[in-house]
């Protein structure tokens, strides 16, 4: 959400690169970005949101942390829950005086954003972490292993617009992590896939292109992957408390219980996110594309562009399928999500209308109460003449 008026000028009193500011990933891009926000009215500094819990957040100013909530209009004018700050966000606030805490007033534009549809039955989309570079994808080498659970991450980190990378935890509890790195390569053509072990600090050579002063990295994953871990593994520190999984079906408890960011001693900005029973997708333009372009090569071939790849004649799909060289669990995944995103699609739109009906209805009415107010003054006037 951004303030109504967009003249280029800049903000009294912010100070250009701050060196708190740096730490938490300012650069050059935000900087052009405050330019092109005018003031709102009031003294306005940048800050980033580094925890979020429910509509409250924690924020980073030059001038240190400090509680914040989003102003009365800020709360009016957003349309969804997308709209409200999350964690990596970079916002404009307006301190308190003489207290550790301030107002948000406006978010700067998003870079990128990772978002899921909110759990429930409620169709609204809720941002998991924005502002990142990279997506560490976590799936352990347990029990808990999933192929299809790593496409369906894959496809929502291609949409944010981050890049995703996937880390194998917990490889000192397999015999051959080597195997398993292969299998996740073999979905997922050009991302980097990384077996790594905290308790045997194994593979963290292989993370240091990532972790760069300035880069903000979220890592996200089920319960038990080991998330927490990997994060006080990165940081040389007890940043997250970590709890042991179940042995009966390898599964984690959740101890994280919000979306937190934190500053590890390379410089780079870590995220650590809740763990998800189910990442429930939103909406895809380029993700599935990106996540199956295996398979989107394997339907140009088809004979017919508007081939479902079930029985038609000359379906290159189910001929690749058939000869092994895609896997039918993989293409069943592809068509299982590709019907979730539609149906999310065809919900959101009856959302989007049921919306504009309610607001339309909401100004006819607030024009009618304006009008006989105006007719009532008028024949009030007309009889003092």
């Amino acid at each position: 959400m951004k303030p109504e008026n967009q003249e280029t000028k800049q903000q009294p009193g912010t100070p250009k690169h701050n060196s708190l500011l740096q730490a938490y990933g300012w650069n050059e891009h935000w900087e052009a970005e405050l330019q092109r926000i005018a003031a709102v009215g009031v003294p306005l500094v940048p800050a980033r949101v580094v925890a979020q819990f429910s509509h409250q957040y924690r924020i980073v100013t030059e001038a240190g942390e400090h509680a914040a909530i989003v102003t009365g209009k800020f709360e009016f004018e957003a349309v969804n829950r997308g709209d409200f700050p999350a964690v990596g966000d970079w916002v404009l606030v307006q301190p308190l005086p003489g207290e550790a805490r301030a107002v948000i007033h406006a978010l700067l534009p998003r870079r990128s954003a990772m978002v899921r549809k909110e759990a429930g039955q409620r169709v609204d989309m809720q941002v998991i972490s924005a502002n990142l570079d990279y997506v560490f994808i976590t799936n352990a080498l347990n029990q808990d292993f999933n192929l299809r659970k790593i496409e369906r991450y894959l496809l929502a980190v291609w949409e944010s617009g981050a890049k995703p990378v996937v880390l194998l935890t917990k490889a000192d509890l397999c015999e051959a992590p080597d195997h398993y790195t292969a299998l996740v390569e073999g979905i997922a053509p050009g991302v980097p896939v990384h077996a790594v072990s905290a308790f045997e600090n194994q593979g963290r050579e292989a993370l240091a292109e990532y972790l760069l002063p300035g880069q903000t990295i979220a890592i996200t994953g089920s319960s038990g992957v080991g998330k927490s871990t990997l994060l006080n593994w990165l940081a040389d520190a007890e940043k997250q408390r970590v709890q042991d999984i179940r042995e009966s079906d390898a599964r984690g408890r959740h101890t994280t219980t919000h979306r937190e960011m934190f500053v590890t001693p390379s410089g780079a900005i870590i995220v650590d996110t809740p763990g998800m029973r189910e990442l429930q997708l939103w909406e895809s333009d380029e993700g599935m594309d990106t996540t199956f372009s295996d398979i989107g090569e394997l339907a140009a071939s088809c004979r017919f562009q508007d081939c479902r790849h079930e029985r038609e004649e000359g379906c290159a799909v189910k001929q690749a399928i058939a000869d092994g060289t895609l896997e039918q669990r993989r293409f069943a995944n592809f068509k299982k999500m590709e019907k979730e995103l539609a149906h999310m699609a065809r919900k959101e739109e009856s959302v989007n209308r049921r919306t504009k009906k309610q607001a339309e209805k909401r100004v006819s009415a607030k024009s009618r109460v304006g009008r006989r107010a105006a007719s009532a003054y008028a024949g009030d006037i007309g009889d003092d003449e």
